[in-house]
């Protein structure tokens, strides 16, 4: 496959991110303006939690959905807190939560603690997408990504998700192969979003191989799987920019 057909394909996947700790409503209603492209647009924005209304703002009645993130980055903050945070942010017009799972508890043998986390999250979300972040590469081992996969989704996440972008080790094709088995044997529909470090098309073709292999060919699409990532339009766009014409 062409570097331009990986591109027109990874488009439409993308959750354009920003997430830095000096992000202001500026430079997210940029991010917002960038979402939409001659080519078409990105599934989504995500942004923190205080700026989902300047999103919003930007975005409103258009096919960019808006993400935001709880529990973030640290999983620590409890479920009450979680659960307000998200209440607040679909009250804001949020359409997507990306929730980090406790997973220093998990990694202690809180089994629990990530199931009534994610549960807690989807109820207050009152509808909207519910994404459980896993960590996985603070996880020791795939056995406890693939336990962390299984709980989150028996707590109702909509998707899994591998990762915040803020600890050393990010997605990784092994953690991601392992969430896939677990979608694959799942009796409901559970997307994957590989994140953090994914900053190329060779990457995130890696990633579609994955789920392409695992999961058919047909599977993928922004309602199963996305590529959470803040650089990784540049390249698209250069890539589907490189013969100087716009596909139909």
């Amino acid at each position: 496959m062409s570097r331009r057909s990986i591109a027109r394909r990874v488009l439409s996947l993308i959750d354009l991110t920003d997430l830095g700790d000096r992000t202001t409503a500026d430079a997210v209603r940029t991010l917002c303006d960038a979402a939409t492209t001659e080519f078409g647009s990105v599934a989504a924005v995500c942004v923190w939690p205080r700026f989902v209304t300047t999103a919003l703002d930007v975005l409103r009645d258009g096919p960019v959905r808006i993400a935001t993130v709880v529990n973030f980055p640290s999983g620590d903050e409890g479920d009450q807190v979680t659960a307000a945070q998200t209440r607040l942010a679909v009250d804001g017009g949020a359409d997507e939560i990306d929730v980090v799972i406790p997973y220093r508890r998990l990694i202690d043998g809180d089994d629990d603690a990530v199931v009534d986390t994610v549960a807690a999250v989807v109820e207050a979300a009152q509808g909207a997408h519910v994404k459980a972040i896993l960590e996985t590469g603070e996880l020791p081992d795939q056995a406890m990504v693939r336990r962390a996969a299984e709980l989150a989704i028996s707590g109702g996440a909509d998707f899994i998700k591998t990762s915040t972008g803020k600890t050393p080790v990010s997605a990784s094709p092994e953690a991601v192969h392992t969430m896939l088995e677990v979608i694959r044997r799942t009796t409901r529909s559970v997307g994957l979003k590989p994140s953090g470090g994914i900053r190329t098309l060779d990457q995130a073709a890696v990633y579609l191989h994955l789920a392409d292999e695992v999961m058919g060919e047909d599977w993928v699409s922004p309602s199963t799987f996305r590529f959470g990532a803040s650089s990784l339009l540049d390249e698209v766009l250069g890539a589907l920019r490189s013969d100087g014409t716009f596909w139909p």
